[in-house]
């Protein structure tokens, strides 16, 4: 995991004291935000990380199977099972299961997820014998959860049962000064898998890439890197190889367009007005950050401050 933000630090500083707990986690966040990899973390960093990780999509599985790949099955227990099977928490002794998307999991599964939190102990599909398995559960999802249950989708107990220990991954719009870090990493990483000697990136390209709003977040930054070093005939990554979609965003900052009356007017007043408009959604954007807000800008942090006292542009306190 890279990066430096105050939001990743939290991050990291979660990761290192709930790491060697055997206490349930919740990650919540985005597509794209890097779930799996602070799962990951947490496991490979404490008291476990030489036993099994073990992955389960919740939302990749179809329904009537994602049962029998959690809790196993007998033999002869449904049509096709022509042998016995260990599941995911059999499989997991010792070490950690990783519930990803576990707000898609049914609501009929949802009560055994429970029985399986609370007593660490299940049977096989078709099967009498109970299991027991020392197993540490860490879920994820990109749904808000308290909604989900306030909606009835969710259950109530078992969202109180996961959130013991809550972690947040911070979308990337969110952690832009984190950009270039990860913008260097993945550069490097496909340079050496692309077989690719790609130097680096135009001071446009990089601005571009502090601007855009990251829908799809790290994975998404990670996947416009790939395709703009695959394609790139150059040494250094330019505008020429953004995706168009960036270029038309870039544009969209820029493009506000005056209608020129008549009787004209003052090109200084006009541009003042765009500047602070600029500068108050820049603020907006990092909560009144303005080390954010001025790399957001791309400008010194005294230059914003300037601009802030010329404009008069003050935070307004809430009630």
């Amino acid at each position: 995991m890279i990066g430096e933000s105050e939001k990743i630090k939290k991050v990291f500083s979660m990761i290192d004291k709930v790491c060697d707990s055997d206490t349930t986690v919740l990650i919540q966040g985005e597509s794209g935000t890097g779930k799996e990899l602070i799962a990951k973390a947490l496991h490979y960093g404490g008291v476990r990380k030489k036993a099994p990780f073990i992955p389960v999509n919740c939302g990749a599985i179809p329904a009537d199977l994602l049962e029998s790949e959690l809790f196993g099955h007998e033999k002869g227990a449904f049509t096709h099972a022509i042998r016995s099977r260990q599941g995911r928490f059999e499989l997991a002794d010792g070490g950690t299961v990783f519930l990803d998307e576990i707000g898609e999991m049914s609501p009929m599964l949802q009560v055994k997820i429970l029985r399986v939190l609370q007593e660490k102990e299940f049977e096989r599909i078709g099967g009498t014998k109970t299991i027991k398995s020392d197993f540490r559960v860490i879920a994820a999802t990109n749904r808000i959860l308290d909604d989900e249950v306030k909606k009835g989708r969710f259950r109530e107990d078992l969202y109180y049962r996961l959130t013991v220990l809550p972690i947040s991954a911070p979308p990337l719009r969110e952690r832009v000064t984190d950009i270039p870090l990860l913008a260097d990493y993945f550069l490097a990483k496909l340079n050496n898998a692309k077989k690719r000697s790609i130097k680096g990136f135009s001071q446009d390209v990089m601005s571009s890439f502090m601007n855009y709003a990251w829908p799809g977040n790290v994975r998404e930054l990670e996947n416009v890197m790939e395709r703009m070093v695959i394609l790139a005939e150059g040494e250094f990554l330019t505008l020429e190889d953004l995706p168009e979609h960036f270029l038309e965003a870039r544009d969209a900052v820029v493009s506000e367009i005056y209608e020129i009356p008549a009787q004209g007017f003052y090109l200084s007043k006009v541009v003042a007005h765009f500047e602070k408009k600029l500068i108050i959604q820049a603020l907006g954007q990092t909560k009144w950050v303005k080390n954010q807000a001025a790399k957001l800008l791309n400008v010194n942090r005294t230059t914003l401050l300037e601009k802030m006292k010329r404009f008069k542009i003050v935070k307004m306190v809430e009630e």
